[in-house]
């Protein structure tokens, strides 16, 4: 396994890792003492659970009482007896709420009837905020309780988190979970506060968890690519990397990474389709959600063989309808019906992995299976006898899979590995293109041309691209754009400047005009800037006709190739490139009531 070096910071900090999973979460922490080798550790102990020193994982699940206050948080729902006690006192449960986040398109919406509501009143962010102020208390009184000195580092105020998110959230899923943060005590709302949370995608994750469980063997070392699939509960999350073969473990992503949501609990929505439609019109109808949860807990992990049945226990001996399979109280569950309830995750898995070798600029031979869904041995022997045949080794680690990820968090800090990205869409701005008669497209739009006041004609709608999909890009590599305004006077030009970034989500190639391809084409983010005192030194210019005019040039750079974008605003003051902030508003509009 590979060794760590010695913390070199100059101050003791504490970092968590906050992996909210759909399902289950689990919290990773490290102590940083200056000089000293950092260690990767779970919390354990949560209350309300009977064991102490067990699981490092808990339900992600509140129940909230009916004046909005949650009754029951994580751990504290495994208690004996809870649901009766939620019946009885009418309380609403939130599970699943994490996928209320996820990013507006056609493929997360696919999903929108398998998503229970959130509880009334309460927003996504509420939500999330709440049981993050969970895994927050939890966390805080672990290690108080834990270590020796930890209530001094607490109170200290040197904290860190980080927060793990599917390979398909954005930076407006950032800012709002971010939002939620806030909300629940983390940190405060200022700038400074604000940058001790930090994002780190599943995939990437696990990329660093099977580097640091010494899972990278020469071949791998040496630049074979090798895919990860992080198979968790609500999202099946794929990247692939190859290393640099530089000494200090530097890999680059080498396709751009999937998600997709065919996680484990798909897997149990069929389960319930099918028994509602087997028991519709029976006695036993009103046991089919009764059955489901018993399927998600025992039935699905346990299950191996299609040519094995299995039980699903839930009467008394009395409980008896053979042309249903029922008998004794169980369910008979024909090992084929099963196997159907995981087809549809495994071909996702394979035409997700098919896709990444295609896309890939390396040969990979090599997958790693991680997340709490790749506990399931039935869908891990699949994968392997499928993927055999197709040249490639399918692997699991040797540890709990569900600490993947809040492990990796931690482990890509320690030692940060991913220094290049592919970029997943195309990036760019709507803007007007110079006009060229000699294109046949904008011949055909030539009565939309407009003259500025430079002279220069332009068609309107057209889009200029950034960056590229499946491009590679390096955490420091800068994309730029370059604008200009035009106005008879210094008051027309606008100093609040908002430049509205615009992404393609379509095939390629990039049409040239939004409106030859509108629905794949949506604003994801502004890069907002003040330019009053770059305006206040502008010149008047001769424009045609004899008239004057001002123009306003300037550059938006943006960092695509970090986790969470940055931007700064450039220009040039007598032939030497000037640089001001430049500040990333994202839409969030994803935030909504159900």
């Amino acid at each position: 396994m590979p060794t760590r070096p010695p913390y070199s910071g100059t101050e003791r900090k504490l970092v968590f890792a906050f992996d909210v999973g759909t399902t289950y979460s689990g919290i990773s922490y490290t102590i940083l003492d200056p000089g000293r080798v950092p260690e990767i550790k779970p919390v354990t102990r949560f209350p309300g659970r009977a064991q102490v020193g067990g699981d490092a994982k808990v339900p992600t699940v509140i129940y909230y009482g009916s004046d909005g206050i949650p009754q029951a948080i994580g751990a504290e729902t495994e208690r004996e007896g809870i649901e009766a006690l939620a019946h009885e006192s009418q309380w609403e449960k939130a599970e699943w709420f994490k996928l209320h986040l996820r990013p507006n398109t056609r493929t997360s919406a696919s999903v929108t009837e398998d998503i229970p509501p959130l509880p009334r009143g309460k927003t996504a962010v509420d939500v999330f905020a709440d049981f993050l102020n969970y895994m927050n208390e939890c966390a805080r009184s672990y290690i108080a309780e834990t270590h020796l000195d930890g209530a001094s580092l607490l109170a200290s105020g040197r904290v860190e988190f980080i927060l793990t998110h599917p390979n398909s959230w954005e930076g407006a899923q950032q800012t709002l979970m971010r939002r939620a943060a806030v909300q629940a005590g983390l940190i405060v709302d200022t700038a400074t506060d604000q940058a001790r949370v930090s994002f780190v995608t599943e995939g990437e994750a696990s990329l660093n968890f099977c580097i640091d469980k010494g899972m990278m063997n020469e071949s791998i070392r040496q630049g074979e690519g090798v895919t990860i699939v992080d198979a968790g509960g609500g999202t099946l999350d794929i990247n692939t990397f190859a290393s640099k073969g530089t000494s200090n473990d530097e890999y680059e992503e080498i396709a751009a990474a999937q998600s997709y949501f065919k996680g484990a609990i798909f897997v149990t929505r069929a389960a319930r389709k099918y028994l509602d439609e087997l028991l519709l019109g029976s006695r036993f109808y009103d046991e089919a959600a009764f059955m489901a949860d018993k399927f998600d807990k025992t039935t699905k992990l346990a299950f191996r063989d299609p040519n094995d049945p299995q039980y699903i226990r839930f009467g008394n001996a009395r409980d008896r309808e053979p042309n249903l399979g029922i008998r004794a109280g169980q369910l008979k569950l024909d090992g084929n019906v099963i196997a159907d309830f995981f087809e549809p995750s495994i071909k996702c898995i394979m035409d997700a992995i098919d896709e990444q070798r295609r896309l890939s600029t390396r040969q990979i031979f090599t997958v790693f299976l991680v997340g709490g869904f790749a506990a399931s041995d039935y869908l891990f022997a699949q994968l392997q006898e499928r993927l055999q045949s197709r040249g490639l080794d399918v692997r699991r680690p040797d540890a709990h899979m569900n600490k993947a990820v809040p492990d990796g968090a931690i482990a890509g800090l320690l030692n940060p590995t991913v220094r290049t990205r592919v970029a997943r869409y195309t990036f760019g701005v709507q803007c007007g293109l110079p006009y060229n008669s000699a294109k046949e497209e904008h011949a055909r739009r030539s009565a939309n041309r407009l003259t500025l006041w430079s002279g220069d004609v332009v068609l309107p709608g057209g889009f200029e691209s950034i960056l590229s999909r499946n491009t590679q890009v390096s955490e420091s590599q800068e994309f730029r754009s370059s604008f200009s305004e035009e106005a008879s006077e210094k008051d027309g030009l606008v100093t609040d400047n908002t430049t509205s970034i615009t992404c393609y989500r379509g095939d390629d190639p990039c049409p040239e005009f939004v409106n030859q391809d509108a629905g794949n084409f949506c604003d994801v983010f502004d890069v907002h800037a003040d330019l009053s005192e770059l305006i206040k030194k502008l010149e008047p210019q001769a424009g045609v006709g004899g008239g004057h005019y001002y123009r306003l040039d300037y550059d938006v750079i943006i960092l695509f190739g970090v986790t969470e974008f940055k931007a700064q605003c450039a220009w040039r003051e007598n032939g030497v490139e000037k640089r001001g902030p430049a500040e990333i508003l994202f839409d969030t509009e994803v935030e909504y009531q159900m």
